[in-house]
């Protein structure tokens, strides 16, 4: 019970305050003030006090007397606070009032003030003194102290950094260039190898290795005289056949040691042996020539251990292998020629072995891994090098073939030890952390700088060391900026004005919060500002004239005012110009996801360029520019997400329409469009007529297509809250106005509630207020002809009734833009176009729907159109006279176009028909 009767007394003054505070505002006089705040934590507080009051009494009754007493008491209080609100509010609504009223003023104040203020915040806390100027008066330390110079410092720093061991890093790079260029001269070699043919050609236990290399590269006349020595043995050898046995052996053995004849030319009967022929020549003298004696002597012993036949073989195989050889001379020097800096020697390549010739491969590679490993640093001396690589070679490589081992590495052999930047800042960096500051001792009275001096750095940390140096705000440059700022937004207002783009106060302070973000952005140290998403959204929101604006008048003020890269700021301004200019165009969030793409690879492609401009992008720094391009390509990208992210939080929350909001809330999966087509049929195939003309009309009069389009969809949606009062939803049933009503009034106040009923269902739904504006604008503050008529038709015959206009009017307002005048104007021709049509099938057979609509429809819509015209209903529109001919025009296009002539088809016999089915 006393729980009841507490919750009815808390209802009770819950109901009174509300009631006093709901008047306080219809007055205007709302507490706004400290004091307006005071008094109504006074009133909670004696809220509070009732309630632990009446929660402190037992007694039911004195509960009852003391909660009267006391609401009387509050009562009297709240009466007399009242008076005092009403007393000293009065100045604080007059002031509301006039910041209302000058809402626009203060807006443009606060956007002066705001942007001077983050885009001047160096100006705020700048010292009196400054390093170079002369000094104000002398200055002496208050007392002794020791202070770090920061100058000598990092002067040290830098010099140990400097002098710190740099660390090398092996360049992959270069080392797989290197085994390249060795792999393609070892396949050159190998080439030449193969068509001089296998060597040795022969058995080394009958032919010696030398042996085999003397007859394979002498000269022909050598091997001329080696043939008619040969042959001359034989000779020799045959005339002795007569001696004893003994002496023949003793001969025999020592024929190959015994000197030899002077050479002659061969007789004719010597000449008949196929394998022996032997040019004419004149006698030389080759016993002085090692090889040509121990080849000599090699091949008779060959001779006489085998036989003739053998011998001729041999001297067969090494004429061919002389070809050989010949032709890889030919294939070598041709290589040469091709490649002065190829590196073989026939000496040297040739006259290895097959097996050597592979060891020295293996060598090569070997002793090439171990060289690169060990690395080659720039600057290395080339005589250090050669003694590393003749250190190498001799472990892999087989003596004879080390000239050409180390001929081959020489040539391929480059430096491959690259600095190693990462590790060489570490290494400098840890060396200048190790070094101590210097202190410099300033005792107490020490003058630290003469009147008239001029002050240096050093005198300036000292100064600030002691806080001697007094810090002001640079007024003068503040007002300079701000007079920048404000000439700035006048041309931006003159801008909006002369592009006939009305931006309610909302929308200005949007635009201010976008174009604060990149200075603010700024401020806080970040050098990736936001331009992309300030273009992507004032374009997408207010279209590209605008956005354009306040790019190109924000680059010009930030150039100036603040110190930062040009580079930065013109990759910046290029994204937030590139935004501004086709973001209004796109038409689904895919295509401006594609469009912050594009706006990264510009703002990275600007920076690039203007670095390439200025130089920057050569030299050593050449892999820093690449980085800050790409990490403002990733700014930018990163930014325009920000932006779509953003953008349907903006929208609902700054009442904006964009073209993709439009063709969102135009599909017809929305929640109230479904509703509506299953709920009221007839009006959604209604407004599906009307808005096929609207689009049309619009599109001729450039008009906002999309906002047409989806303010038609919605235009009739109040017709939900009773379907069956319009006639296009009774699907040729009773007509209740007729049937149940019978009432003209009550049946006007049901057709006027579609429109109240469709602004509580868009609030409802959250819908923006520019699609609301086409509920009550697209019947304006027209006549409902049908039942006044009705109306007065019954006051003729009952003269009590009276008949007032303005209960068979529309509450309004009237079309306020182009778009809902023109959906008022479809709205009202597309009933009159339907019952034409209906008019035309019910003479169908007489007339056709073409002549009909030539010489009806053009005439009844001019008529619908001058009557709304002449009513008043289109005058703050922004229509024209001459645009009215022109829409009529238009929607008999379309009607015409919708219902064509079609082919009529044979009509069947009944009893065919029934039949075929």
């Amino acid at each position: 019970m006393k729980m009841q009767q507490f919750l009815q007394f808390l209802t009770q003054q819950l109901t009174h305050w509300r009631r006093q505070y709901k008047g306080l505002r219809r007055k205007g006089k709302l507490i706004r003030s400290p004091k307006g705040k005071s008094h109504r934590r006074e009133l909670l507080r004696t809220m509070l006090k009732n309630v632990l009051l009446f929660l402190s009494k037992t007694n039911e009754k004195s509960v009852g007397v003391a909660r009267r007493k006391h609401r009387r008491k509050q009562e009297r209080a709240l009466k007399s606070k009242v008076k005092s609100v009403k007393t000293k509010s009065s100045i604080y609504a007059v002031g509301l009032d006039w910041v209302h009223e000058q809402r626009s003023s203060v807006i443009l104040a606060i956007a002066v003030v705001s942007l001077t203020g983050i885009i001047g915040h160096k100006l705020y806390n700048q010292t009196q003194i400054q390093v170079g100027n002369p000094a104000p008066q002398t200055i002496t330390a208050p007392y002794t102290a020791s202070i770090e110079d920061q100058k000598k410092t990092e002067a040290e720093r830098k010099a140990v950094s400097k002098s710190s061991l740099q660390m090398l890093m092996v360049d992959a790079r270069m080392n797989e260039q290197i085994n390249e260029n060795l792999q393609q001269l070892l396949d050159d070699g190998n080439k030449i190898r193969t068509v001089a043919g296998a060597f040795p050609f022969f058995d080394p236990v009958v032919l010696s290795i030398s042996t085999q290399r003397y007859l394979r590269s002498c000269p022909d006349s050598e091997w001329q005289a080696l043939l008619l020595a040969i042959e001359n043995s034989k000779k020799q050898q045959k005339k002795e056949t007569g001696r004893t046995a003994a002496s023949s052996r003793s001969s025999s053995i020592a024929a190959p040691n015994q000197e030899r004849q002077p050479r002659t030319t061969p007789s004719k009967s010597d000449s008949q042996s196929p394998q022996l022929k032997p040019e004419k020549t004149e006698p030389v003298d080759f016993s002085q020539n090692t090889d040509f004696t121990q080849a000599e002597a090699e091949l008779e012993s060959y001779r006489v251990t085998t036989s003739e036949k053998n011998l001729s073989l041999l001297i067969a195989q090494i004429s061919q292998t002389r070809q050989k050889y010949t032709q890889a001379i030919a294939k070598l020097l041709q290589l040469k020629t091709a490649t002065p800096e190829a590196v073989y020697e026939a000496s040297l390549l040739l006259d290895l072995s097959d097996v050597e010739w592979e060891k020295t491969q293996m060598g090569i590679h070997q002793s090439t891994e171990r060289i690169l490993t060990q690395g080659i640093p720039q600057g290395l001396p080339k005589n250090i090098l050669q003694d590393a690589v003749s250190l190498q070679l001799q472990t892999f490589v087989p003596e004879s073939a080390e000239p050409l081992a180390k001929n081959l590495l020489l040539a391929v052999l480059k430096p491959n030890l690259q600095k190693d930047e990462e590790q060489t800042r570490e290494n400098a960096q840890k060396a200048a952390a190790g070094v101590l500051p210097v202190m410099v001792k300033i005792r107490h009275g020490e003058v630290i700088v003469k009147k008239g001096e001029q002050i240096t750095a050093w005198n300036f940390e000292v100064l600030e060391h002691y806080h001697l140096i007094r810090r002001e705000v640079k007024w003068q440059e503040l007002v300079k900026l701000a007079g920048i700022i404000a000439i700035a937004i006048g041309i931006f207002v003159w801008i909006e004005r002369h592009l006939d783009c009305e931006l309610r106060q909302r929308d200005r302070l949007l635009v201010l919060l976008l174009t604060l973000s990149v200075p603010g952005a700024i401020a806080m140290g970040l050098p990736y500002t936001t331009w992309s998403a300030l273009g992507l959204l004032l374009g997408s929101f207010y279209g590209p004239t605008l956005g354009l604006t306040v790019v190109g008048l924000l680059l010009p003020i930030l150039g100036i005012s603040l110190d930062m890269s040009k580079a930065a700021l013109l990759a910046g301004a290029g994204g937030g110009i590139l935004g501004s200019y086709i973001a209004q165009r796109l038409r689904s969030r895919e295509e401006l996801a594609l469009l912050g793409v594009a706006i990264a690879l510009t703002q990275g492609g600007i920076y690039l360029v203007v670095k390439i401009l200025i130089g920057q992008a050569f030299g050593s720094t050449w892999y820093i520019v690449l980085r800050e391009a790409g990490l403002f390509a990733l700014s930018g990208l990163g930014w325009s997400v920000v932006a779509l992210g953003l953008s349907p939080y903006l929208e609902k929350l700054f009442d904006l329409v964009t073209p993709i909001r439009l063709a969102e809330l135009a599909n017809p999966n929305r929640p109230l469009l479904k509703r509506l087509a299953t709920e009221t049929p007839g009006t959604f195939q209604h407004t599906l007529l009307v808005a096929t003309l609207a689009e049309a009309a619009a599109k001729e009069l450039g008009c906002n297509v999309e906002l047409v389009r989806a303010g038609t969809l919605y235009h009739d949606i109040g017709k939900m809250h009773d379907p069956l009062g319009f006639i296009e939803n009774q699907m040729g049933g009773a007509n209740k106005h007729d049937t149940e009503i019978k009432d003209p009034w009550k049946s006007a106040e049901i057709i006027k509630k579609h429109v109240t009923e469709g602004l509580v269902m868009a609030r409802k739904h959250l819908l923006p207020t520019a699609i609301q504006d086409f509920i009550p604008e697209h019947q304006g503050t027209m006549l409902i002809a049908y039942f006044h008529h009705q109306a007065q038709q019954m006051a003729q015959s009952d003269p009590s009734l009276t008949v007032d206009d303005a209960d068979f009017r529309y509450d309004g307002p009237i079309p306020q833009s182009r778009e809902t005048g023109i959906v008022m104007l479809a709205d009202s021709c597309e009933a009159a176009l339907r019952s034409l049509q209906a008019s035309a099938k019910h003479v169908g057979e007489k007339r056709s729907l073409k002549d009909v609509s030539t010489e009806q429809a053009l005439t009844m819509l001019n008529n619908i159109l001058r009557a709304k015209w002449q009513d008043n209903q289109l005058v703050d529109s922004g229509l024209t006279r001459e645009e009215m001919s022109q829409v009529a025009q238009i929607f008999v296009d379309v009607w015409q176009q919708f219902h064509h002539k079609r082919i009529a088809y044979p009509k069947l016999k009944a009893s065919g028909a029934a039949r075929n089915f």
